[in-house]
């Protein structure tokens, strides 16, 4: 048995898209991905948009919270990927080089329901099969 990657997905609020890319990576690599996410100016709480469509498409929400990528630079990270140009920016140095990855997602943050859908499906479709490629799984 292979020990599991480490992928950290990172924005800023780590509110919508990281945390659904949190849960998708977790859930669609089965295992063979450690998926974490932090921001790096978290909200106070996960947006309800992004709970639901987690929940609808049948992956679990339930304990997420928005945590600061502060809190990760100890964590053995195999690949950062950012999903916001804001985070790509700030990201910050880990203390040793570490693979990056970016793809920018729609941010659904305030808007009904349907766009937080549409940005999981994204998430899906694309940051899937990017991280697979990138760390050769």
């Amino acid at each position: 048995m292979t020990t599991p990657k480490t992928v950290l997905i990172l924005c800023t609020g780590n509110s919508c898209r990281s945390q659904m890319a949190e849960v998708i990576l977790r859930h669609d690599l089965h295992g063979a991905v450690r998926a974490l996410s932090a921001g790096t100016r978290p909200q106070p709480k996960v947006a309800e948009g992004a709970i639901e469509a987690l929940k609808q498409a049948g992956l679990p929400a339930e304990g997420l919270y928005p945590k600061d990528i502060d809190t990760m630079l100890g964590e053995p990270i195999d690949l950062v990927v950012t999903v916001c140009d804001n985070a790509k920016e700030t990201c910050p140095v880990f203390p040793r080089p570490v693979p990056r990855l970016h793809m920018a997602f729609h941010d659904p943050h305030g808007e009904p329901l349907e766009s937080f859908l549409r940005v999981r499906d994204d998430i899906r479709a694309r940051l899937v099969p990017a991280v697979r490629a990138a760390l050769k799984l």
